[in-house]
């Protein structure tokens, strides 16, 4: 498995090794030793799946009180996956990195606690799984709005986004200053 560290401390981008032959491809989608010694530690209690259609943008969410690392990776389709560092003080603070995974490069991406999260879907649909760290807790969730300029995201939408009625009314970083997580180092 090969293992890259991008601009933003802790959020680590994985390829899986692929074995191939005249019956198709098998991956070990996870392994806890391997990621142990990769130096991803954390310890996943929920699994997710979402399906979403071209050009929906899901996010950025994060929970406040119960945050939550994700390992992230698409099965169907193709994503510009988006973690965004919302730690107050840190070095990196607002700035984000995104990452095209796809069912064909089979790469994941670990977005770790404390950092808002979201995806825009480059296909005609996608089909996206998720491993949390903590459960999802409905009145805990907030986020940033997807367009806010002070992050400005290149989403490399092909059309207009597609936003839930929940995602379209979400706060700037600016507004949401004082409830983000304090940078502990």
């Amino acid at each position: 498995m090969q293992v890259t560290h991008t601009s933003l401390p802790g959020v680590l981008l994985f390829e899986p090794q692929t074995f191939t032959d005249n019956r198709g491809w098998f991956i070990e989608s996870y392994n806890e030793e391997k990621y142990i010694k990769a130096g991803l530690t954390a310890k996943f209690v929920q699994d997710n799946h979402s399906y979403s259609i071209k050009n929906v943008v899901r996010g950025l969410h994060f929970q406040q009180h119960h945050p939550q690392g994700k390992l992230v990776r698409v099965v169907a389709g193709e994503v510009f996956d988006v973690a965004v560092d919302i730690r107050r003080g840190s070095p990196t603070f607002g700035q984000w990195f995104g990452a095209m995974l796809s069912a064909s490069n089979k790469k994941q991406l670990y977005i770790p606690p404390n950092f808002a999260h979201g995806f825009s879907v480059m296909s005609e649909n996608a089909e996206f799984l998720y491993k949390c760290t903590d459960f999802y807790h409905p009145g805990d969730e907030i986020g940033l709005i997807w367009n806010d300029p002070q992050v400005n995201v290149d989403w490399h939408l092909a059309g207009e986004a597609i936003i839930s009625d929940k995602d379209a009314v979400l706060p700037t970083l600016e507004d949401v200053h004082d409830r983000l997580p304090i940078y502990t180092g």
